[in-house]
């Protein structure tokens, strides 16, 4: 037994000061990425605390607000138009039990006139623009604009014409595919492998078990960002419906393993950015900054540019 430690105690260290110096390091092993667009401030669903969410009066505000990144989901209608909406049934959006795949472009209803912020419960926004945006306006009026569009459900074709659009309007380096599912980003991948993607929820739930075994650094990775919850939200402004995620502990033991400043500083070093949502007040914008964010997502881009202004 004493014979196995003498080897096996050695071999260990060596192995953790290795990995921690190549954590700090991680360019010796890596090549940085260089991807086309670097976001601090980003917009999610256009801003839709300040104004309806996705709608192109939102993304125009967030625009003016000095955005630098667009959040948005997206759905096919009946007749094959891809619009841009969180929600593929319209009951929260509109109040009609209606889904987006069942009607065609021109019967989808307006949104409500005053709808509630999914991340910062009790407040609402409301607009002039009720319509919903199509995605390929968005691409027309910012033709320069990163934008990030989460796939929610495995839709081939969706995912086809998304990727269509994105090539067509010479989008491919600065639009983003992001999907918790890993299914899903299989086949956006293989729809279109040039645009840069974000994790998933397995892939990041691999990424913790990597940076705690000490083996991240000798690990190559495809992605391009991480965006993540601020666990510190959960509760406070955002109620999540999982009944798991209300318990205090549960949160606490989130935060704690999830918001990890050596990780993410290590992404960031090989040009991985890590973008943190959603960020709707002072506190939580600091809090995601001092953690080691690399870009914060947001429901009020004039309140994070507020802040990014008054904070260097």
């Amino acid at each position: 037994m004493s014979s196995f430690l003498y080897f096996i105690l050695p071999a260990l260290g060596g192995y953790t000061l290795t990995s921690l110096y190549l954590l700090k390091n991680p360019l010796i092993l890596h090549k940085r990425k260089r991807t086309a667009f670097y976001s601090t401030h980003i917009s999610h669903r256009g801003g839709c605390g300040e104004r309806i969410e996705s709608t192109m009066e939102a993304f125009t505000h967030a625009v003016e607000q000095g955005t630098q990144m667009i959040e948005l989901d997206c759905h096919l209608t009946q007749d094959g138009h891809v619009v841009v909406s969180h929600d593929e049934n319209l009951l929260r959006q509109t109040g009609h039990d209606v889904s987006i795949s069942s009607l065609k472009l021109q019967d989808l209803p307006l949104y409500k006139e005053r709808l509630e912020v999914t991340f910062y419960a009790g407040r609402y926004s409301s607009g002039a623009d009720r319509k919903f945006a199509l995605l390929e306006d968005l691409f027309r009026k910012f033709p320069e604009m990163p934008v990030s569009i989460e796939i929610k459900e495995n839709n081939k074709q969706l995912i086809e014409k998304v990727s269509d659009l994105v090539r067509r309007f010479n989008r491919e380096g600065i639009t983003v595919w992001a999907t918790v599912n890993s299914s899903i980003m299989k086949e956006c991948r293989t729809t279109n492998g040039s645009m840069p993607f974000s994790f998933t929820v397995n892939r990041g739930v691999l990424l913790l078990l990597l940076f705690y075994s000490g083996l991240l650094p000798f690990v190559p990775l495809g992605e391009s960002l991480l965006q993540f919850y601020l666990p510190r939200i959960i509760n406070r402004t955002f109620i999540p419906e999982k009944r798991i995620l209300r318990n205090k502990m549960v949160i606490s033991l989130l935060e704690k393993v999830t918001m990890r400043r050596s990780l993410f500083k290590h992404l960031a070093a090989r040009g991985i950015q890590v973008h943190l949502f959603v960020c709707n007040e002072d506190e939580d914008i600091k809090a995601a900054i001092e953690v080691g964010a690399t870009g914060v997502m947001t429901d009020y881009p004039t309140l994070l540019s507020n802040y990014l202004r008054s904070h260097d």
